[in-house]
């Protein structure tokens, strides 16, 4: 087993903005290599390919292995060690900016839990190398490269923490669920959607969805999904005195007039022209 080194900064300069990958490296560390404590200004992302080393943050001690990934916090004290016999050979990326924490977090690390264990089949060796060639070779387009592979890497690790985490069960679990369905409900309540794509698309049963939602609303989902889509056509009539009832409906998502005017009487006890006139002053 030979020591070896090899890293390459960004060829753009960092000033300021929203990301930006600082550098990435790999290494065969030689036995017994360490360092720290010490911090950093930055996030540090190291990916263990072979060996065995130790990471150590200010609430941790962890005992790493092939396919282990750690991220270092800006400002956390740390030291890492290869180990004794069977020192790792790691890959590592540095990124900063503005939303370089906001990333992190919604990626699922926080300075408790910095640590995750990549699938067999994980795309991040690959990832890290090709920003490395990316900015060995100078190419004009690593920086957005970069930022490109940074993105599916936090993807990656998304992915295996959600994994890794029970199903949310408490308060703030069932609270975050509701949180993704309205939001979902509400990016997507102008296509033909239903209950069913949406519980497919957050990964839950229907039935679970759907207590909770209503646990915590009131309503059930698709009642929701339907006063939106009302609320929204009854914006659109009193803006818009241009756009057919036909139009109206087919831009909240409900491509047949007729349910359409049925479900604005059932809700506000009037047809949409009725509406209309009355905030409009429309003639009929």
């Amino acid at each position: 087993m030979h020591e070896s080194y090899n890293a390459a900064a960004n060829p753009e300069v960092y000033e300021s903005g929203d990301l930006h990958v600082l550098f990435v490296g790999e290494s065969q560390t030689p036995t017994e290599h360490k360092l720290g404590p010490k911090v950093y200004d930055y996030f540090l992302l190291h990916f263990v390919e072979n060996g065995r080393g130790q990471f150590v943050n200010e609430s941790s001690v962890y005992k790493l292995t092939k396919g282990d990934c750690f991220l270092i916090h800006p400002e956390q004290l740390v030291s890492y060690a290869s180990d004794p016999i069977d020192p790792w050979r790691y890959r590592w990326i540095a990124f900063t900016g503005d939303q370089a924490a906001e990333l992190v977090r919604r990626a699922g690390f926080t300075p408790q839990l910095p640590v995750f264990h990549a699938d067999p089949s994980s795309n991040i060796p690959d990832l890290l190398q090709g920003i490395l060639q990316a900015f060995r070779g100078s190419m004009p387009s690593s920086h957005l490269l970069s930022i490109g592979y940074l993105y599916q890497l936090m993807a990656e690790a998304k992915e295996t923490l959600v994994k890794e985490s029970p199903l949310p069960s408490g308060e703030s679990g069932v609270q975050r669920i509701v949180k993704q369905m309205i939001h979902y409900i509400s990016s997507q309540y102008a296509y033909p959607v239903s209950i069913e794509q949406m519980c497919t698309s957050l990964g839950y049963n229907r039935a679970y969805l759907s207590r909770i939602f209503k646990k915590e609303t009131g309503i059930t989902p698709v009642t929701y999904l339907l006063k939106l889509r009302i609320d929204k056509s009854r914006q659109l009539l009193r803006g818009r005195p241009e756009l057919s009832i036909e139009q109206i409906a087919s831009s909240v998502g409900l491509t047949d007039p007729l349910y359409f005017s049925r479900q604005f009487h059932r809700f506000y006890g009037e047809s949409p022209s009725q509406y209309r006139r009355s905030v409009t002053g429309q003639s009929k």
